[in-house]
């Protein structure tokens, strides 16, 4: 299933920080920061995708709900790919 570039605008943007939020992180680590802000910081990173990642499942279910008939994924493989991010 392709997902529409527009619709997904805000997972790249959610990505991109996390992206930058990573950077940082080892700039901390390399820098000797203390061990609950580096934590502090792997938890938002880590959040951050998993939040792009739910968000791509929602809208990958929306996409399939909206049009069943077209749909090239089904309900077992959506199944799959939502708890493979448990």
């Amino acid at each position: 299933m392709q997902l529409d570039p527009d619709q997904m605008k805000d997972v790249v943007a959610r990505l991109r920080r996390a992206q930058g939020q990573l950077g940082g992180i080892i700039a901390m680590i390399e820098a000797g920061r203390e061990c609950e802000d580096i934590v502090t910081q792997l938890a938002a990173a880590a959040k951050a995708v998993d939040r792009a990642g739910f968000t791509t499942i929602s809208r990958g279910l929306r996409q399939c709900l909206a049009d069943p008939e077209h749909s090239q994924v089904d309900a077992d493989k959506l199944e799959k790919m939502f708890l493979s991010l448990a």
